[in-house]
C-alpha cells in the first residue's frame, strides 16, 4: 500500500512537474512572508535551537538552501518568517512506549537492498517515527533534532486545512462542501469561481485556468500577489477552463484560497480554531505555530504548520480516529474522514486535500521529505521529518515508499 502511494505520486500525468513548480511556489510564498523576530506573534516563544539564521542569505533563497541552511530554517521557521503561535494540551494524548530494533529491517530499491539505518543516515532525516496502537514503537532522531524539536510541514498543512473545514461544518460556519465559495468568499467572485464549490477547490478541480509553469515568467504561479487580499482578486479574476469538478489541477493560488475561505467563514484564525477544536482538546503536547502570509495577517491555506514528530503522529492518530477526542466527543462530522479519503473524480490519488493510495491508506505529504502516513486498518502511523536536498525526487521517494512498506510490514 506505502508502494502504490509511491508509484502513484510518481506515475500521475504532469503530477511530478506541477507538484516540484508548486514546491517553488510555496517556498517563494515562504521567502515573501519573512518578517523580523520582533513580528513573530508568540505565546511563549522559545529560543531557536539552532540561532545561526543570521547565514540564511536572502529570503528569496529558500529553495536553494545549503543543508546547513536548511536545518537552521526548517527547524527555526516561525523566526524566519512571520507565524502565529498556538498552545499544547495540559493533558497530552498518551504515546506509550514500546520500542522494537527496526533499524536493520530492510526493503528494496531497483534490485539493491537497504536497511531502515542506512535510509536515516543517507537521505537526512530529522525524525522517524513508528505509531502503532498509539505505542510508540520506533523513534530516531536526526541533523540535531530531539522530541522537542519543531519542524517545518509544507503541504501536511494542506491536510489540517481539511479537517478544519469538517469541524466548520461540524460547528455550523459552513452549510456543506457543496457550497460556492463566493458564498463566504465574495472577493472571489466576478470570475471563474463563480460556480466553484468547497468540495471543488478541497479536491484541487476547480477547473479554471490556472498555468503552474514557473519557468515561464508571465504564468500565474509566478505572478501571483504574496498578500492575500491582492492574492484573492488575482484568482478571482481568472477564467473557467473546465468544468468545475472534472479536472485535477495542481494549484498554488487555489490552496491559498482553500484558507482564504476558511478563515472567513469561521470569522477566526486558522491557528486559534485549530488550538480549540483539535490542538487541545485532542492532546498535543507541545506549543506549535503556523506561518502568515505577511505580518499580522492570516495563515498560508497550503503550508507551513510548525510542530514535533510526535505531535504529527498525533494529528494522524486524530484522522484515523475520524475525528473523535478520547472523551467521545466529535469534532468532525460523522463519516468526514471517510469522505475526505474518498477518490475525486478528477483524480483517484486525491481526495479533500489527502493523498490517497488506496485501501483506505492516506498520506500528508510536504516537499523536502515531510510525511504524514497512515494506515486505519492497522492502526499505523509512520511520520518522517527530512532536508532531503531536492523538493522533489523520484528516487528518494521510491526508498520512502519502500521504506514505509517495510515498517508497516513489520510492526502490523
Amino acid at each position: 500500500m506505502a508502494a502504490r502511494l509511491g508509484e502513484r505520486m510518481l506515475n500521475t500525468r504532469g503530477w511530478s512537474n506541477s507538484w516540484l513548480v508548486a514546491a517553488v511556489a510555496m517556498m517563494l510564498a515562504f521567502a515573501a512572508c519573512a518578517a523580523p523576530v520582533a513580528d513573530t506573534e508568540a505565546a511563549g516563544a522559545v529560543e531557536p535551537v539552532n540561532p545561526d539564521l543570521e547565514n540564511l542569505g536572502p529570503r528569496d533563497q529558500v529553495l536553494f538552501w545549503t543543508p546547513e541552511q536548511q536545518i537552521a530554517g526548517y527547524r527555526n521557521a516561525d523566526l524566519v518568517g512571520a507565524s502565529r503561535w498556538f498552545e499544547a494540551s495540559d493533558d497530552p494524548y498518551p504515546l506509550a512506549p514500546a520500542p522494537r530494533d527496526l533499524s536493520s529491517v530492510t526493503y528494496e530499491v531497483e534490485g539493491e537492498t537497504f536497511t531502515v539505518e542506512d535510509y536515516i543516515q543517507d537521505r537526512r532525516i530529522a525524525g522517524l517515527l513508528v505509531v502503532k496502537d498509539d505505542e510508540v514503537v520506533f523513534e530516531r532522531y536526526g541533523l540535531g533534532n530531539d522530541e522537542n524539536s519543531r519542524w517545518i510541514s509544507f503541504s501536511i498543512a494542506k491536510s489540517v486545512v481539511s479537517m478544519l473545514y469538517g469541524a466548520a461544518i461540524a460547528d455550523g460556519y459552513i452549510g456543506s462542501v457543496d457550497d460556492p465559495v463566493t458564498k463566504y468568499l465574495p472577493l472571489l467572485s466576478g470570475g471563474g469561481y463563480d460556480e466553484v464549490s468547497i468540495r471543488d477547490v478541497l479536491q484541487m478541480a476547480s477547473g479554471v485556468d490556472w498555468n503552474e509553469d514557473y519557468a515561464d515568467p508571465e504564468s500565474d504561479v509566478a505572478t501571483l500577489p504574496g498578500p492575500i487580499v491582492q492574492q484573492t482578486k488575482y484568482m478571482a479574476g481568472l477564467e473557467e477552463l473546465h468544468p468545475p469538478g472534472e479536472v485535477f489541477n495542481y494549484n498554488t493560488g487555489e490552496t491559498n484560497m482553500a484558507g482564504a475561505v476558511l478563515r472567513a467563514a469561521i470569522g477566526n484564525n486558522l491557528s486559534t480554531y485549530l488550538e480549540h477544536k483539535i490542538w487541545g482538546p485532542f492532546g498535543m503536547e507541545a506549543d506549535a505555530n503556523w506561518l502568515l502570509h505577511e505580518p499580522g495577517g492570516g495563515e498560508l491555506g497550503g503550508c507551513c504548520i510548525n510542530a514535533t514528530l510526535r505531535d504529527y503522529a498525533r494529528i494522524g492518530i486524530f484522522a484515523m480516529n475520524g475525528g473523535v477526542l478520547r472523551d467521545g466527543t466529535r469534532v468532525l462530522p460523522e463519516g468526514w474522514m471517510e469522505e475526505s479519503t474518498t477518490p475525486s473524480d478528477g483524480y483517484d490519488g486525491y481526495g479533500y486535500l489527502w493523498w490517497l493510495a488506496g485501501d483506505g491508506v492516506f498520506a500528508g505529504i510536504g516537499i523536502f521529505g515531510q510525511y504524514l502516513w497512515m494506515d486505519p486498518s492497522s492502526n499505523i502511523v509512520i511520520v518522517t521529518h527530512s532536508a532531503w536536498p531536492y523538493a522533489t525526487s523520484p528516487e528518494y521517494s521510491r526508498h520512502r515508499a519502500a521504506l514505509v512498506a517495510a515498517l508497516a510490514g513489520a510492526v502490523r
